[in-house]
């Protein structure tokens, strides 16, 4: 299968291409509209500012097209800032508007933990997933490969707050505090963790996203 992966000038490209590329995937690295809107599988990559990802996607004209096939129904996997873009807004840097795909708004991480004390903004470090919502485990969806416990790897100093519990799909605890991990809304996908740098869990997911993709 062919999976387009969304280049708007924020991402280390290299890294995700060559995790589809694992699985024979034919992958495709674009920048241009008429490539979304002709996608099977969509891709939205992404580190830096919320501000300066949707600026790209704005100067670039994808905005709209993204909207159109997560519409549609067209799977579509936003990793790390590019799981961000996918919510209505950020509060990183001043308001700005999503992609509106995920309802829900992105917040900075507390400078405290639960308890109060200090902790460390950026989060970076491998952190286990726990099924989200009311879900037991991780069965029928994109981690169902993942057993509950095992860990990606995260680095980021925003997370996403999803509107609906339920679109929570995965969470992960920093300072005593749950974050959302995964969220999922039709046929999109977030994940704040880095599958592509994430070793075998990961691959995993990155692997059910195409079997996922390919029904």
């Amino acid at each position: 299968m062919k999976v387009t992966i969304i280049d708007y000038g924020l991402s280390n490209l290299l890294s995700v291409q060559h995790a589809f590329a694992h699985f024979g995937a034919e992958t495709l690295l674009t920048s241009k509209p008429e490539d979304v809107l002709a996608a099977d599988a969509l891709v939205l990559p992404g580190v830096g500012a919320f501000q300066d990802g949707m600026a790209g996607l704005e100067k670039l004209g994808l905005v709209e097209p993204i909207r159109q096939k997560a519409a549609a129904g067209t799977p579509l996997l936003g990793i790390c800032l590019g799981m961000q873009m996918l919510f209505d807004e950020s509060e990183e840097f001043g308001l700005h508007k999503g992609l509106g795909l995920i309802p829900g708004r992105v917040v900075k991480i507390p400078d405290t933990d639960a308890d109060g004390c200090p902790q460390r903004v950026p989060h970076i470090s491998w952190n286990p997933l726990y099924p989200g919502g009311s879900r037991a485990d991780f069965g029928g969806t994109v981690l169902a490969a993942v057993q509950p416990g095992e860990e990606c790897y995260f680095i980021h100093s925003y997370e996403a707050k999803p509107t609906d519990e339920t679109d929570c799909l995965a969470f992960t605890v920093y300072g005593g505090r749950r974050i959302c991990a995964a969220a999922t809304h039709g046929s999109v996908l977030g994940c704040q963790f880095h599958p592509e740098k994430s070793g075998e869990v990961g691959l995993k997911i990155i692997e059910e996203f195409m079997k996922s993709a390919d029904r």
